[in-house]
């Protein structure tokens, strides 16, 4: 368990002291007006950490405040983790990112695309190039999320138990065949679509690896960046009392505790879900970040090159659009115009289409529990947001944190 601490003065890595301090002042409201039990956030520049708060509380009904160590769900933010993994085995000649995903998973060969009709009665056509590697990390893969309810292929996905997760029992191999059987919303690589890729990319890492997901996130990533306290679940008194409450907003106003979600992390999963399994400390993440923010270095270990990551954190969209010109119209992390998608991240490409403050290049992701966290490679900024309010849609959380971490910039 280890907390994370201010390392240096703002003003000497040229951030206002004062105006950071308007980023715990504004979201003490969210707190103050129930709209959220409690949170911590991280600011880090050049390398060094100038701002952390923490408000609130883990757990309203125990009166249990947030601190150093809390644990919190990260659902989406897994993802990143699991893109750097695949990454990893690219840099080491395990895979290409141009291999067809059936190399790893054999169903794969078989899939087919939606063409027309009901969920009870599609049409399909063949897939005119298979889903390869790279459609994964992109999410141009045509995998979708049960939850969306959106399209046919969607209600598919429930149909098969798949909205938040498989039924309970499936393991991840299980999983993606049951996908592979499925039609795709659309050609790999034509579209991008918020769906399961990243959780067949973990299967894709297990089998290229020969190692669990599990057991490749704790050797190979964690375990050298010391997140002692990040994994697929919580366990033991000590960690559970941590764990923070995972919320949903009541009608009228308030807060109230979500269900059967929220008690999955407690449990040992059958199902590693590297789309969405993990649970972190702001410590642990702020590691992973600075990993990044560094080029794929922290404190003497490397897991990636950093032309690499450069690679990886560029816009790979199709002609270099943005989301809101390639996306389906559905529920995202991200913001959608000005926005490119790199392998495993949102990478901005126009902040002004945005109509946020960000800066071209800023790369990120974040989770269904409304965490967040983003790395500006420009002013050398990563910024870390944690807190456990579900779906993440909810309030503007993460412009807002960006408008307030971005004003303290000041040299």
């Amino acid at each position: 368990m280890s907390a994370l601490k201010t390392e240096v003065e703002p003003g000497e890595v040229g951030l206002d002291a004062q105006r950071l301090d308007r980023i715990g002042t504004h979201f003490a409201k969210y707190v103050d007006s129930g709209k959220l039990a409690g949170w911590s956030v991280a600011v880090a520049r050049r390398g060094k950490v100038a701002y952390v708060a923490h408000h609130g509380q883990r757990d309203v009904d125990a009166g249990l405040p947030v601190t150093d160590d809390t644990l919190w769900r990260i659902y989406s933010m897994t993802k990143p983790i699991t893109s750097v993994a695949a990454l990893m085995l690219w840099e080491e000649g395990a895979l290409e990112l141009t291999d067809p995903v059936s190399r790893y998973i054999p169903s794969f060969a078989d899939t087919r695309v939606y063409r027309s009709g009901s969920a009870l009665n599609p049409g399909t056509e063949p897939v005119v190039e298979p889903v390869r590697v790279w459609h994964l990390l992109t999410h141009t893969s045509g995998l979708t999320y049960g939850f969306h309810h959106a399209h046919p292929v969607d209600e598919m996905y429930r149909g098969k138990g798949h909205e938040f997760g498989p039924p309970r029992g499936h393991d991840l191999a299980t999983a993606c065949d049951t996908w592979a059987s499925l039609p795709l919303l659309f050609q790999p690589g034509t579209e991008w679509n918020y769906g399961v890729s990243t959780d067949v990319l973990g299967r894709v890492v297990e089998v290229a690896s020969g190692m669990s997901l599990a057991a490749f996130f704790r050797e190979r990533i964690f375990e050298p960046l010391g997140m002692t306290d990040t994994g697929f679940h919580v366990s033991g008194e000590e960690d559970l009392e941590r764990l923070a409450t995972l919320y949903v907003p009541k009608p009228g106003g308030g807060l109230v505790r979500s269900g059967a979600m929220a008690e999955a992390i407690t449990r040992e999963p059958t199902f590693l879900s590297g789309g969405g399994g993990l649970a972190s400390t702001l410590y642990d993440y702020h590691r992973f970040t600075q990993m990044l923010a560094r080029g794929g270095e922290l404190d003497g270990v490397r897991l990636l090159g950093p032309r690499t990551l450069a690679y990886a954190t560029r816009n790979h969209l199709p002609g270099g659009a943005d989301l809101e010109t390639i996306g389906r119209p559905i529920f995202a992390e991200s913001t959608y115009q000005g926005t490119g998608f790199g392998l495993g991240f949102s990478v901005v490409v126009d902040p002004a289409a945005g109509k946020q403050l960000q800066g071209l290049g800023e790369y990120g992701w974040g989770g269904l529990a409304s965490t967040a966290f983003y790395v500006d490679p420009v002013e050398e900024l990563s910024v870390v947001f944690m807190t456990q309010l579900m779906p993440s849609s909810t309030y503007p959380i993460r412009p807002q944190l960006r408008v307030l971490v971005s004003q303290a910039v000041v040299s």
